[in-house]
């Protein structure tokens, strides 16, 4: 059965950063000028030769926005059930080699989380793990799913892959939706941020996103860990395995994260500066190849930052935000997977998005089974 990868393998690094780099004036009005833009337009939108039309392309990707989702932003949060880990990531608080207290919630402790987390307001919930397959595997998943289940009306879920008989025991349970970053698509680069442990399979990880269309997720989150690599060549890729997975896995809906690299315990250093200019440039140049796609902006960015951002494409947002197994009740001072930035309180973000004129939405669908 074919995969991702048998497209993936066509192409090189080099020469898809190359064609990028070559992409000039003309290319980047063609681009803006289309209304159906193709991996070539999205290719110049991503270049240096796009930077003077950054404007342009803000404005665009807003009315585009607006035109799809009108004044509306989707709230969620991130809830940190462990912070055990079986692997080595070079840029993870939670490596294995990082000597840290580990801790995995119990069940009443992952229900004091949720009573804080619905006390806010939050409908939308995706649990996070660190890779432990003994610890915080299928089964342990399973039984958090189905406990907070009649609180939430979406779970996503943030942790190791699995195989496809395992996601669809998932979403029997109650799964909606799952995010899979790939950290980056550069494959002696990502060997290594990811020297040990199941994650170094690289190829395991790059095909998880067609075991779950397979298994019939109903959304599936990419991304690309700015910082390990060039920007604009994850990107590229990150771009090639969405239209894939759209084309092929049609009926389900798939949203974008742009995490760039934040301090953590033994904290690893960008090998490529991403500034907030280049991030705003991707995110509009995602709006303009895809009017459906969701875009996702975390608490990893600054105020100031995410402030302009919900007005360029940004469908979904997360406020207060705790990266540390129990961090909202059980918990507050364990170790965070990494530094959030932007500190406010979910009051203060949602009090900023309506002086904005957008309407915060907590609940947009429910799941009945």
């Amino acid at each position: 059965m074919k995969t991702f990868r048998d497209l993936f393998d066509s192409y090189t690094w080099k020469d898809v950063l190359q064609s990028i780099y070559l992409k000039r004036e003309t290319d980047v009005l063609q681009a803006l000028s289309s209304d159906q833009l193709d991996l070539e337009d999205f290719k110049a939108l991503l270049s240096p030769a796009a930077r003077p039309f950054l404007e342009e392309m803000a404005q665009k990707s807003n009315r585009i926005t607006k035109n799809r989702f009108g004044n509306t932003i989707q709230m969620y949060a991130p809830m940190y059930l462990s912070n055990e880990c079986q692997n080595i990531c070079t840029y993870c608080g939670f490596s294995m080699t990082n000597k840290i207290p580990r801790r995995t919630l119990t069940d009443a402790e992952i229900l004091k989380e949720v009573a804080y987390l619905k006390s806010k307001g939050y409908d939308h919930i995706l649990l996070v793990t660190g890779e432990a397959n003994k610890t915080v595997g299928v089964d342990y998943i399973k039984n958090a799913i189905a406990l907070i289940r009649s609180h939430f009306t979406n779970i996503t879920i943030e942790v190791q892959p699995l195989d496809q008989e395992a996601y669809e025991q998932l979403i029997e349970a109650g799964l909606y939706a799952v995010l899979v970053y790939q950290e980056t698509y550069h494959q002696k680069e990502y060997k290594k941020h990811h020297p040990k442990g199941k994650k170094s399979n690289f190829y395991y990880r790059l095909e998880t996103p067609d075991r779950l269309g397979r298994a019939q997720i109903h959304k599936i989150g990419l991304g690309a860990l700015f910082g390990l690599e060039d920007w604009r060549a994850d990107s590229f890729f990150t771009a090639l395995h969405l239209l894939y997975l759209q084309k092929t896995y049609w009926k389900t809906k798939y949203s974008i994260s742009f995490p760039r690299l934040r301090p953590h315990s033994g904290g690893l250093e960008p090998k490529v500066e991403m500034t907030d200019a280049d991030l705003v440039q991707l995110i509009c140049a995602f709006r303009l190849l895809d009017e459906d796609v969701e875009l996702s902006m975390s608490t990893r960015e600054s105020e100031l930052f995410r402030e302009h951002i919900v007005d360029l494409g940004i469908t979904s947002i997360s406020a207060a935000s705790k990266t540390n197994p129990g961090g909202y009740a059980v918990a507050p001072q364990s170790l965070e997977q990494f530094e959030i930035s932007d500190e406010r309180s979910t009051e203060e973000v949602t009090a900023m998005l309506r002086e904005k004129g957008l309407e915060v939405v907590w609940k947009d669908w429910e799941y009945f089974k």
